[in-house]
């Protein structure tokens, strides 16, 4: 891999990814539209393209002889999914549905090997734990109809032009840079926030929900892991941890982490959650041994610590 193109590169793990990939030495190109995103985010070394992926003529100028494109440009909110659902549409799917057709063979810009981010929301509220990549997907939400569409567009592109890829199921990402106030942010960024000024803990219904707690370098790990191995076909795997913590626990968790007593407040669940969430590694690990696995209790202290750090911006092209 020695020429990277980060679609969503100025977003929360867009930024840790191209950080990784320019102190790695691959030359990295990160196409954005601000939209979410932050150019002050993008680390120098980087090169950067302001531009939506339905933008036809500045997709393909961000793709020109890139080896790999990891493709994480996506409208990410359930809740703006759920709210605006033809224009996100619209950036999940045309964005993606685009950059197959610029990149199969014989297309202008051919020959880029696609990592893709998916979602553990392709499941839906399936309780089949822990989730398998083989379990029947039954999204119900948009923004995991979108996912799962993807997610079906590589295999067809795969069958039919002879495109690879490999899709990732994020399950609940979180670590250092994630924006709070941000509707795209998860509740650890959230919670950390209100421990940080004092505040009281806001959980949406009792508590005992679960979900699988990633950090995000865990997720870069993976993706940068992918990009240099170019497996064959259109494979989907999922990034997690395997292990199911429920919000109460995790909120126990952070107030130790940051030294504060708990104090809670609760609210009506928000209609369409799921209950409970947890993914399964195996096909993950069997495809890209030897990875490590951030604990929960470890991702949390590494957010604790970091510091808001201004790095000089990347050079616009």
């Amino acid at each position: 891999m020695r020429r990277a193109l980060v679609t969503g590169g100025a977003g929360f793990i867009g930024t840790h990814l191209v950080r990784r990939l320019v102190e790695s030495g691959v030359r990295t190109t990160v196409l954005d539209d601000l939209s979410s995103g932050r150019l002050q985010n993008v680390p120098k070394g980087a090169a950067f393209i302001e531009g939506s992926v339905l933008d036809r003529a500045i997709f393909r100028k961000a793709l020109a002889g890139v080896d790999v494109c990891f493709h994480l440009a996506a409208v990410a909110s359930i809740l703006q999914s759920n709210a605006r659902l033809v224009s996100s549409h619209e950036v999940n799917i045309g964005g993606f549905v685009r950059l197959i057709e610029d990149t199969r063979p014989g297309a202008p810009c051919e020959g880029p090997y696609l990592v893709y981010a998916s979602s553990s929301a392709a499941y839906g509220a399936s309780e089949a734990l822990p989730l398998r990549e083989a379990v029947l997907a039954t999204p119900i939400a948009p923004y995991g109809v979108d996912k799962l569409a993807c997610e079906q567009h590589a295999y067809a592109a795969h069958r039919v032009y002879g495109l690879d890829s490999a899709g990732f199921r994020f399950f609940n990402v979180f670590g250092p840079g994630q924006d709070p106030d941000s509707p795209y942010s998860g509740v650890i960024s959230r919670f950390a926030d209100r421990l940080s000024r004092g505040e009281p803990l806001k959980i949406e219904g009792d508590g005992r929900q679960t979900r699988d707690f990633v950090y995000v370098g865990d997720v870069v790990d993976g993706l940068i892991a992918a990009g240099r191995r170019r497996l064959p076909g259109a494979d989907v795997f999922n990034l997690c941890t395997g292990r199911e913590t429920s919000v109460l626990e995790l909120a126990e968790t952070m107030a130790a982490a940051f030294g504060r007593r708990l104090q809670l407040e609760f609210a009506p669940q928000r209609p369409g959650s799921i209950p409970r969430s947890a993914g399964s590694r195996a096909r993950f690990e069997a495809a890209f041994p030897g990875l490590p696995v951030c604990d929960l209790t470890t991702g949390i202290e590494e957010l604790r610590r970091s510091l808001i750090v201004a790095e000089p911006t990347a050079q616009a092209i």
